[in-house]
């Protein structure tokens, strides 16, 4: 099994699909190649996503928003020497670990840095080296040979964030401490200019810009997804698998059966979980065959052969059903939750999508819609920012919009309101909204 661990990871604002896929082909790899993989989310879980992990008592996958590399990567934790102890001490543990010899107090906080050019300050300032008894200099305390003027970064500070300022330094040792400002370790500019990189598979999107942040930062290894593809650059090849079908989890469900591998009750019923959410209990016009043979397949490991296309429906309406509920949910929750940022044309905008069970639900709280819509839109610097309400229970959707509107003018639907349209039929962002916006604003 290999040292390094490698995240298995969805987009930006996980919905249950990227939730699902991340867990299910971070379970694949470990148990098919032997990878050291772990499952991640980069957001917050939404209400129907938290109702799947728990159904199958799965745990939350880690939370990684950003895959630069932290100080914590490449702190040594060198034991520290107190201030008290001989110089002497201080030689050896250099000697040994290669590094600056940090002198800390028992609290915790850091002293100083005992290295060559330290001692030597000190001892051509304060010693007459000429009469001066070897034992004598190896015995100064080590709080007395110390630079005490050392930079120093927190833990969980972004290493890229700081490079300009030590390239600008000619220092080469430097103290990590954590939030209270205490001993972590050490690290030195070699350290610094070369991080050790997140390895990453991204699973249910391929497009930076709904990516981890940092991404760049990472080594990415392999992308899994079954939406349009988006520009993404790699310094060497990969494994790239986009295939047009309704879910990621079926994609990875697909790859449990080619290694006949069977998956335990949680992985399967998350799994199915992610396939009946994104193709609306097999409503969606994005739906395929293979969707509708993957969910058999996980429902006869989820719930038994004898009820699993019972069980299908029933799991299937609870779980749109736990993310229609918009009634304790903010405005701002709503347009964030499941949001995707896009460009085309010179154009950035942002599609959100809010599942209900009824219009009846939202129809008194446009305005609080739009007001959080318009923060979006100044925040992310959009020209429009829009939320799509999909009805699960008529298949019909609304959507409402804020910005520079006559980007949106050529929309095939009726406008029912300033900024709102009806669309009828469409509950689908991904093959029934999307593919309209990018043609009309790439002309």
């Amino acid at each position: 099994m290999s040292e390094q661990p490698i995240y298995v990871v969805g987009h930006k604002n996980p919905d249950t699909d990227a939730v699902a896929s991340a867990v299910g082909y971070a379970w694949l790899l470990r148990e098919r190649d032997g990878a050291n993989t772990i499952a991640a989310r980069a957001g917050a879980l939404n209400p129907q996503t938290r109702f799947a992990l728990e159904e199958f008592g799965v745990p939350a996958p880690v939370l990684l928003e950003d895959a630069s590399p932290r100080f914590k990567s490449i702190a040594k934790a060198i034991e520290p020497l107190t201030p008290d102890t001989p110089l002497s001490a201080a030689w050896q543990l250099s000697a040994k670990t290669q590094r600056a010899a940090p002198v800390v107090a028992e609290d915790g906080t850091p002293i100083g840095l005992v290295t060559g050019r330290s001692v030597f300050e000190f001892l051509s300032q304060r010693l007459d080296m000429t009469y001066a008894v070897f034992a004598k200099l190896i015995n100064v305390p080590c709080g007395e040979a110390c630079e005490h003027d050392v930079p120093r970064f927190l833990a969980t500070d972004r290493i890229s964030d700081h490079r300009e300022s030590v390239l600008r330094t000619q220092r080469d040792d430097f103290w990590v401490v954590d939030g209270q400002g205490k001993y972590v370790g050490i690290c030195t500019r070699a350290d610094i200019l070369h991080p050790p990189r997140i390895a990453l598979v991204l699973v249910d999107h391929n497009e930076p810009a709904q990516s981890v942040s940092g991404l760049m930062e990472a080594d990415l290894l392999e992308v899994l997804d079954h939406h349009r593809i988006g520009a993404i650059n790699t310094t060497i090849p990969i494994n790239f698998h986009v295939d047009v079908v309704g879910s990621c989890s079926t994609l990875v469900s697909e790859r449990m059966r080619i290694a006949r591998l069977t998956p335990p009750r949680e992985i399967a019923g998350l799994l199915l979980s992610g396939i009946l959410s994104d193709t609306l209990v097999f409503k969606s016009p994005t739906t395929t065959p293979r969707d509708r043979g993957s969910a058999v397949w996980l429902a006869w490991h989820a719930f038994g052969v004898d009820s699993a296309e019972e069980a299908i429906q029933r799991y299937g309406e609870a779980l749109l059903r736990a993310g229609a509920d918009v009634s304790n949910r903010s405005a701002q929750e709503m347009v964030t939750a499941d949001f995707k940022a896009f460009e085309a044309g010179g154009v950035k905008f942002g599609v959100s999508q809010v599942e209900v069970t009824s219009f009846n639900a939202v129809r008194d709280r446009l305005d609080e819609i739009r007001a959080a819509l318009r923060a979006l839109q100044e925040q992310r610097s959009l020209h429009f920012a829009a939320l799509m309400i999909t009805d699960i229970v008529q298949n019909n959707s609304l959507l409402v919009c804020v910005g520079e509107t006559r980007y949106l003018e050529g929309l095939p639907f009726s406008r029912k309101d300033d900024g709102v349209w009806d669309m009828p039929g469409v509950v689908s962002r991904k093959k029934q909204l999307l593919p309209t916006l990018l043609g009309m604003l790439q002309g």
